[in-house]
């Protein structure tokens, strides 16, 4: 009996490998950082038949392709994406659940994990983390009379220190960020989250209006008369340019700025976050980009395997350490406890972690963001009362929880 030639065909095909299935990655920046190339590499090498395609897109667009391509139906397979957006493409099912063990939870900082979760389920892998600590002039210290090497601990010494420094040298003793800008949003966090604050529980129930919140939202109007002349046009980023020029004495900011006063004549100082009257300890607002897996793509579980690979402990840390991203470690290690000696900044940009919070997680995270800017912005030009105005957000933030 002869073999037909279609099966023979089918005999042959069979016993060939199969086609390598290609995992792709929409990758934010300007260039695939070189510690990731390494890793891909090594990770091809190991998976030959899952080769990760990498398509770096400009930070202001990258996570609008990813979202416009997975409701297409055409998703890539992994994106790099701000962990604030996760609760909406997760219940707009574009992503899909990447649970970690009780193992991987704990290897993070405290409340890392919190910044990728909601329902109990994690919905990223967090790859890049920032905190903010407190930076002060100590020139402008030494001007008004104040010891340069005792910062402020509390808000009601902030406040104190700031208006003595306004007062007795003509500068603006603090940096206020109240622009209509994201980075508003995350400046009064910071305040939230040093006075046990938050804004919506983990069982998704607004708990803005609460004599913690209220607090930080009547410290940050009273910061008004001894911050930059009106402080409705100024974000982060300009607000420490100032701090930069030595035009405003203290300011809460991330590593940038301590990367950048290291090329200054500046002699200045980096302290945790004061703290409101019900803190507990060291806080910060913890923010996290992570790795998304997008549904559809049909290769969902090796994406996932990817996305943890290559944000592994030792990968990771060496990403964070010896990287030019000036990225807070994700995860404590005996590296990290060198760095925090070997690079004294690093050190209360981590004890902030211990009391910090996340990103809250909204179904409409610019829903959520609007609503915030709007109440600290009626706050701070006097337009409304701190309690009216946080009542108010609350009641709004309902139709986006």
């Amino acid at each position: 009996m002869k073999t037909s030639v279609l099966a023979l065909a089918l005999a042959s095909a069979a016993a060939l490998p199969a086609a390598a299935e290609e995992i792709s990655w929409i990758y934010c920046g300007d260039v695939l950082d070189p510690f990731h190339e390494t890793a891909i590499a090594e990770w091809e090498e190991k998976n030959p038949d899952w080769p990760i395609a990498v398509e770096v897109v400009g930070w202001a667009q990258c996570q609008d392709k990813a979202t416009t391509l997975a409701a297409a139906g055409t998703p890539p397979a992994m994106a790099y994406v701000g962990s604030r957006t996760l609760k909406e493409f997760a219940l707009s099912e574009l992503i899909v659940p990447v649970p970690m063990t009780e193992e991987e939870k704990a290897s993070y900082y405290p409340h890392i994990v919190d910044t990728v979760t909601f329902d109990d389920t994690q919905w990223g892998v967090p790859i890049a983390f920032s905190t903010k600590a407190l930076y002060w002039n100590k020139d402008l210290f030494r001007q008004a009379g104040l010891d340069p090497e005792k910062p402020p601990t509390t808000w009601a010494e902030e406040l104190e220190y700031a208006k003595v420094i306004t007062e007795k040298t003509g500068v603006p003793g603090f940096g206020l960020v109240a622009k209509t800008f994201d980075n508003t949003v995350h400046q009064f966090l910071h305040w939230v989250y040093t006075n046990n604050g938050q804004v919506i529980d983990a069982d998704g129930n607004i708990t803005l209006d609460s004599p913690e919140v209220l607090a930080a939202l009547e410290g940050y109007a009273a910061m008004v008369p001894y911050s930059e002349e009106g402080p409705t046009a100024y974000e982060q980023n300009e607000v420490r340019a100032i701090f930069l020029d030595g035009k405003v004495a203290m300011i809460h900011n991330g590593s940038g700025a301590a990367a950048r006063l290291a090329e200054t004549d500046i002699d200045w100082g980096i302290a945790t976050l004061p703290l409101g009257p019900e803190a507990k300890g060291p806080g910060t607002l913890l923010i996290t980009d992570s790795l998304a897996i997008f549904d559809g793509s049909g290769v969902e579980e090796k994406a996932i395997e990817f996305a943890k690979y290559i944000t592994s402990p030792a990968i990771q840390e060496e990403y964070e350490i010896k990287g030019t991203a000036g990225l807070t470690p994700l995860r404590p290690s005996a590296n990290v406890d060198k760095l925090v000696v070997d690079v004294p900044f690093w050190k209360p940009l981590v004890d902030g972690i211990e009391y910090g919070g996340p990103e809250p997680l909204f179904t409409d995270y610019k829903g959520f963001q609007n609503v915030m800017i709007a109440m600290v912005q009626s706050v701070v030009t006097g337009q409304a009362e701190p309690q009216a105005a946080l009542t108010k957000a609350a009641a709004e933030l309902e139709d986006y929880k």
